[in-house]
C-alpha cells in the first residue's frame, strides 16, 4: 500500500508534465533545471514517481522568484519615498529659516 500512493498522485499528473514544468526552464536555476533534465532522462515508474516533487520544486521556485521580485519592488519604492520626504523636510527647513529671518 506505501509504495502505491505515489503511483496513484503520479497517475493524475499528466505523462508530459516535466515538460510542462520545463516550458519554462531559463527562469529556473541551472541546478533545478540539470535536476529536471536528469529526471526526464528516468524510466517512466520512476519519472511519474518522482515529477510531484518536482513540480513543487519548480512551483516554490517560481513563488520565491515572484516575492523577491516584489519585495525589491518595495524596497526601490521605500527608497524613492524617501528621497522625496528628505527633499520636504529640506524644503521645510528652508521656509523655516527665511520666516525666522523675515520676522527678526
Amino acid at each position: 500500500m506505501l509504495g502505491r500512493k505515489p503511483q496513484q498522485k503520479a497517475s493524475m499528473m499528466p505523462e508530459t508534465s516535466s515538460s510542462h514544468l520545463l516550458a519554462r526552464r531559463e527562469d529556473l536555476p541551472r541546478d533545478i533545471s540539470e535536476l529536471a533534465a536528469a529526471i526526464e532522462l528516468l524510466p517512466p515508474e520512476y519519472r511519474q514517481a518522482i515529477e510531484p516533487a518536482l513540480g513543487r520544486v519548480v512551483e516554490n521556485t517560481h513563488r520565491r522568484r515572484r516575492i523577491l521580485t516584489t519585495i525589491q519592488e518595495a524596497i526601490s519604492q521605500l527608497r524613492l519615498d524617501m528621497k522625496y520626504l528628505m527633499f520636504d523636510l529640506e524644503a521645510t527647513r528652508r521656509e523655516r529659516d527665511a520666516l525666522r529671518e523675515q520676522s527678526e
